[in-house]
């Protein structure tokens, strides 16, 4: 699967539970959306992944990206009930780095 560097980058954060660098992924005014929030900025989105990661221990194994849609198919697991879960992450990028990130089922 060819993934963008900066989905590599959040996958690696993300599995290696390094809150900084997941927000490091992001741009200063980046948005996130996941399970009916938002959180904007590099704080509010280290924050929100430092305490799911606490939380829930989830691990990311990327299943499928779609280029065309900037969409990542991903299993999720960890310590939440339903898990592992598919979910898909829709990226929106600028300069690089990812703008906004919504989070579905």
């Amino acid at each position: 699967m060819n993934l963008p560097n900066i989905i590599t980058a959040l996958v690696n954060s993300q599995n290696q539970y390094e809150s900084h660098s997941y927000a490091d992924c992001f741009t200063d005014n980046a948005v996130v959306f996941d399970e009916r929030k938002t959180y904007i900025g590099k704080t509010e989105i280290e924050n929100w992944i430092s305490e799911a990661n606490n939380e829930y221990k989830t691990i990311m194994k990327p299943l499928n990206y779609d280029e065309k849609e900037n969409i990542l198919s991903a299993e999720i697991s960890g310590t939440f009930p339903g898990s592992p879960a598919i979910l898909k992450y829709h990226f929106e990028f600028n300069n690089g780095l990812i703008q906004s990130l919504k989070i579905t089922g």
